[in-house]
């Protein structure tokens, strides 16, 4: 591979995705090396004044700032983009960030949002409080509801906003539908696709104008930064969302987006390995439990979509066990799976989201999403299977279930 192929989508494009992964958006410099660079700057220098000049004028494709380019950072941009299949990505600090970003950017006071009932607190948060403090209309539905979509639509509505799966119900939304309905009302599509990232889910295949991310989640997969991604078209990133971003720095540091860039190269492998574990581990407690919620169960009630829509169905699942004193005993019980409220993680996680994820939102919101007291995430991690399985057959004893 020469030093500039990753960049060039005339090949990378006819790559396929584990390639990708691993190829795409890498960029090396005069020295060759075989691990991309990690360049931990803030500015750059240039030789002459009319270089610097031209390239604040946009007319040289140089760096200027960290703030709005960097080589480590544009790499993984690009690495994002290719496996999305979109024109353009641009990195953020965090997920949060990510979300915050994608809407802020494109909406104004008086404009109208349909959001997802079921969604990561945080995201939520920004539907029912942020979004208001500036004017701006949200409505929020049930998004397994095909038909609750353009009922919501109002003249003034500009974004519908969703994730899935969904955090942490796991509920599944109709992907070509929505951003069908969407389409044909001049509707923006913005999609949470943490729980499942272009590894298992492209969102865009089914018609979404906007991707975004937390990279924290599967692309890291290890716990060890916190990131964010937006995608979509050219127009989109370069024109709406850039000078938002410019103007109030959301930005990713370089050293978090090679950490990124490096844990995307086994993304493929990771989060086929982690679907097919959740649902070993899924079937093997089902029948033990009054709910569980996962897509890749024949029990969850959009599972036939969620493998139409999906390559795997994801590492995550929950259930329901009745109450907070029996959830609790049961994280408590555990000995291999960490209680944590983390995500994607190679490592197998378990939270209780009522208390943790989801526990600044009120009891009616909370109640609405089917957050009860006794619904428990895990995340499902690499481990050997029968480990988890006999972790979890303790616990649940332990439990009481």
């Amino acid at each position: 591979m020469k030093k500039t192929t990753g960049m060039d989508r005339s090949i990378t494009g006819k790559w396929r995705p584990a390639t990708q992964a691993v190829r795409g958006g890498t960029w090396r410099s005069e020295h060759g090396e075989t691990s991309e660079a990690l360049f931990l700057t803030s500015g750059y220098t240039y030789d002459d004044a009319q270089t610097v000049a031209d390239r604040f004028a946009g007319e040289d494709a140089g760096m200027t700032y960290s703030r709005l380019q960097n080589p480590t950072v544009a790499m993984l941009e690009e690495r994002i983009a290719l496996m999305e299949g979109a024109e353009a990505c641009r990195a953020q600090a965090s997920g949060m960030a990510a979300m915050t970003t994608a809407l802020l950017c494109q909406l104004s006071a008086g404009d109208h949002v349909v959001g997802a009932r079921a969604a990561f607190g945080s995201c939520r948060w920004l539907l029912d409080h942020l979004l208001p403090r500036f004017g701006i209309e949200t409505s929020v539905i049930d998004s397994a509801d095909n038909d609750a979509w353009e009922a919501a639509i109002r003249p003034n509505t500009k974004v519908f906003f969703f994730e899935t799966p969904a955090n942490p119900t796991l509920d599944v939304v109709d992907l070509a539908h929505v951003c069908g309905v969407a389409r044909a009302h001049g509707i923006t599509t913005v999609v949470d696709n943490a729980f499942a990232t272009s590894a298992l889910q492209r969102p865009m295949d089914f018609g979404a104008d906007v991707v975004a991310y937390s990279a924290t989640k599967l692309m890291d997969g290890q716990g060890r930064v916190l990131a964010g991604a937006v995608c979509g078209s050219r127009e989109f990133i370069d024109e709406v969302l850039l000078p938002f971003q410019r103007n109030t720095g959301p930005n990713i540091s370089p050293f978090n987006a090679w950490v990124v860039h490096k844990g995307i190269e086994t993304l493929d492998l990771r989060a086929r390995q982690q679907s097919a574990n959740a649902v070993a581990l899924g079937a093997f407690i089902e029948h033990r439990l009054p709910r569980i919620l996962h897509p890749g169960l024949p029990s969850h009630p959009r599972h036939d979509l969620a493998r139409e829509q999906m390559v795997a169905t994801g590492p995550i699942f929950a259930m329901d066990v009745g109450d907070r004193a029996t959830a609790f005993s049961l994280l408590d019980a555990l000995e291999l799976v960490d209680i944590s409220n983390n995500i994607g993680d190679a490592r197998s996680l378990m939270c209780h989201p009522a208390s943790t994820t989801h526990a600044g939102m009120t009891q009616e919101a909370r109640d609405e999403m089917g957050v009860t007291e006794g619904l428990l995430r895990i995340n499902v991690g690499l481990e050997d299977v029968e480990d988890l399985k006999e972790d979890l057959d303790r616990a649940l004893t332990a439990a009481g279930l």
